[in-house]
Parts: C-alpha cells; sequence; structure tokens
C-alpha cells in the first residue's frame, strides 16, 4: 500500500505547497507517496459552513467545533485505522525518531488547527495525537504539517538516493550532525581542515564523531544530558 498523508485542514489549497517540488515532489509524482487532503468546511451543516464558535466560558478568538470536526475524521471511513495526529503547539514534540516511524507506517492522517485551537472533546473521543514543531504559535496547523511529511517522505525507500545520508543527519544517533566542507579547498582564508583530506577514514570517523559532541554539548545541552543518561542506564 503506497504511503499516504490524509490532511484536514480549513484551507486545501495550501497543499502541496512545497512538498510538491524538490525530493517530497518527485517522489510524489513518481508515485512513491500520495498526498489527500481533506476541507473540513464539507463537514459544515448550516449554509454558512460554519466550523467554529465561541469558547465556553468566555474569551477571545473561535474554537473548532466537535460535531464538524468529528464529521470530517468519519468521512474517511476505514481509511481512520491509521495514526491520527493533531498538529498543536501544546503536542509532544516532533523527534526524528517518532518521524522514522510514522515513515515505516501507512501514513497519518492529520489535523491542521486554527483559531484558538480544537474542542477538547473531539480530541478525545477520535484519539488524536497531539504533536509540536516547536515552542511557537502558527497561525494554522498547515506549515506544521508540511514539515511533519517532509521529514516522513524523505525517509520514505527510493526518495534519497544515498541511504547513508539519512544515517549520518542531526538526531539520527542522539546528536547534532558535523560540521560539512566542499570544494574549494580554500575559501576566504580558510582552508578545509586536513583530516578530511587524509584519505584516513579512521581519523575522519573519529574528527567527524568528536565535531558532533562538541557540537551537541554547546548547542543543545538537553540532547547531551539525554545521551549521558541513556550511556549510564545500558
Amino acid at each position: 500500500m503506497m504511503w499516504t498523508a490524509t490532511v484536514l485542514t480549513l484551507f486545501p489549497d495550501m497543499f502541496p505547497g512545497p512538498l510538491g517540488a524538490s525530493l517530497a515532489g518527485k517522489a510524489m509524482a513518481s508515485g512513491v507517496w500520495q498526498l489527500e487532503t481533506r476541507d473540513i468546511r464539507d463537514a459544515a451543516t448550516d449554509r454558512h459552513r460554519s466550523v467554529d464558535d465561541t469558547p465556553a466560558g468566555g474569551g477571545a478568538g473561535m474554537v473548532l467545533r466537535a460535531d464538524v470536526v468529528a464529521r470530517a475524521f468519519d468521512a474517511l471511513g476505514a481509511a481512520q485505522d491509521r495514526p491520527r495526529l493533531l498538529m498543536s503547539p501544546r503536542g509532544a514534540p516532533l523527534t526524528q525518531a517518532r518521524v522514522a516511524g510514522l515513515a515505516r507506517g501507512p501514513g497519518p492522517i492529520i489535523v491542521c488547527g486554527r483559531f484558538e485551537g480544537v474542542d477538547q472533546r473531539v480530541i478525545e473521543a477520535r484519539n488524536l495525537e497531539e504533536v509540536s514543531v516547536g515552542d511557537y504559535v502558527l497561525s494554522g496547523g498547515e506549515l506544521a504539517a508540511m514539515i511533519m511529511v517532509d521529514a516522513c517522505v524523505r525517509l520514505l525507500p527510493g526518495v534519497m538516493g544515498n541511504l547513508t545520508s539519512a544515517q549520518a543527519e542531526s538526531f539520527s544517533d542522539g546528536l547534532l550532525e558535523y560540521p560539512q566542507y566542499t570544494r574549494p579547498a580554500e575559501f576566504e582564508g580558510q582552508s578545509i581542515p586536513e583530516v578530511l583530506t587524509s584519505g584516513d577514514h579512521a581519523r575522519v570517523a573519529a574528527w567527524r564523531r568528536a565535531q558532533s559532541e562538541q557540537l551537541t554539548r554547546v548547542r543543545r545541552p538537553d540532547l547531551w544530558a539525554q545521551l549521558r543518561r541513556e550511556k549510564k542506564t545500558d
């Protein structure tokens, strides 16, 4: 079965957007994966196609209604038996491990929130897993959904020409990726580190590992602390 990303959104015209270009776009055109968008407004029942209402208890903004989102979700039928995700700033942070797991499956159903959020009752009733792409707030879940889908698609078999590329990337082993260099050999007075042109693969590997560890310690002490904890429990 082809890996499929099904997106429930108020703005289906935003897709495929960047997913239609570069690696993801080429893979979609060649049939490696497919994108399906569903307009949540199609599940509205009034002539104004209303999908939201004011927050219970008062407050600013609007909230996506539980009944409308539920009908949009239920219209998927048998396709519901896949990971059910809601892009939300209060969700669990998206990690490379989670991305790899989604890439190994049939593909997710992604609900894109808008306004002040989605009625909690439908989140619980349809067992939606809230996922965040960072500690910031976007206008809606569409861009976050694109980030998630792109991260998954590039791991699908046949998408990346060099399979070892994914194995050496940031987060693949809990560390940030080491610095990269290419020609010219000298740029504005700076040369490529000698070890990388030595032809000694063992030295290159050791240098890259040391660089990854140093970068992680300095830039992501949280990742470094987690890695140290995991090593202690081995």
